[in-house]
């Protein structure tokens, strides 16, 4: 279990900390804005909710006090014995992640896991559920065996986003991820996972996604609109979200010597499971 003592973020402390030769120079004017862009104090209050729960548990939490449901087609396709990986669309950055969690969290008795970013082990009540990927740099040998360990287990399910960040508006002007690593296709092949696609019907709001768009324009490399994902995922309160789980793919139909080539195609089966609207 995790500690009763609730995680809370402070931009001004993380600031001092991390950059205390520079932090007397930084404007308290700037520490509140940040602090205000990020909704700081709402985010510290589902993190209140979630102390003392760990897994499944601290994401119904999260989910229960937003106010949020999800409504499931297709999990009634699973056997409960199977070997799975699954593989999502992420539309939204977060939420998204927090909806799976719980659903296939209860589907399977807890049992499941999920690769993230290793940045979000710092979100200590979900590290149950966490598998942490270093995206920007070598990776750990303790995080290399809890995924190994994981992927070979016999009763758990992993979970995955191979798009690796949320979806961005397409030159033809669809909300899609951007192309989908190769690695789900690589790990469901070496660990004889079947793939499950799963289509996450949500979006984030217009502004977060023309904010994208003129940053890349622009050429700024740092992903400024990613500041704007915890207030966009507050504007998701009281939401019901559809989630589509497809026929599973057995990993003995894949390619893998095409793994990028598997990866579009996996791509294109979750969309083709998006309602019609």
């Amino acid at each position: 279990m995790s500690s009763a003592r609730a995680v809370r973020i402070d931009v001004d402390e993380v600031l001092r900390k991390r950059a205390p030769r520079h932090y007397r120079y930084v404007p308290r004017w700037a520490v509140r804005w940040l602090e205000r862009t990020i909704c700081q104090d709402r985010l510290n209050c589902i993190l209140e909710k979630m102390a003392g729960k760990d897994g499944v548990s601290a994401a119904d939490a999260a989910l229960e006090d937003m106010g949020v449901s999800v409504r499931a087609t297709g999990l009634d396709r699973l056997p409960l014995g199977g070997r799975y990986l699954f593989v999502s669309n992420h539309p939204l950055g977060g939420l998204d992640g927090l909806c799976l969690i719980s659903l296939l969290g209860h589907h399977y008795d807890r049992q499941i896991k999920f690769l993230v970013n290793d940045l979000l082990m710092a979100v200590e009540p979900l590290r149950d559920v966490f598998l942490p990927v270093n995206k920007f740099g070598s990776q750990s040998r303790d995080a290399a065996v809890q995924i190994e360990s994981a992927l070979g287990s016999d009763t758990v399910q992993v979970i995955t986003f191979p798009a690796g960040l949320c979806s961005r508006r397409q030159d033809d002007g669809s909300i899609a991820d951007v192309p989908w690593r190769k690695a789900a296709v690589s790990h469901a092949i070496a660990y004889e996972r079947d793939v499950v696609p799963v289509y996450f019907d949500a979006r984030n709001s217009a502004s977060f996604y023309r904010l994208a768009r003129w940053r890349k324009r622009l050429g700024v490399k740092f992903n400024v609109e990613m500041m704007l994902l915890p207030k966009e995922m507050l504007k998701q309160s009281g939401s019901t979200f559809d989630v589509v789980v497809g026929e599973p793919i057995a990993w003995t139909s894949l390619d893998g010597s095409h793994a990028r080539d598997e990866a579009r195609r996996l791509q294109q089966i979750v969309y083709a499971l998006a309602p019609k609207h």
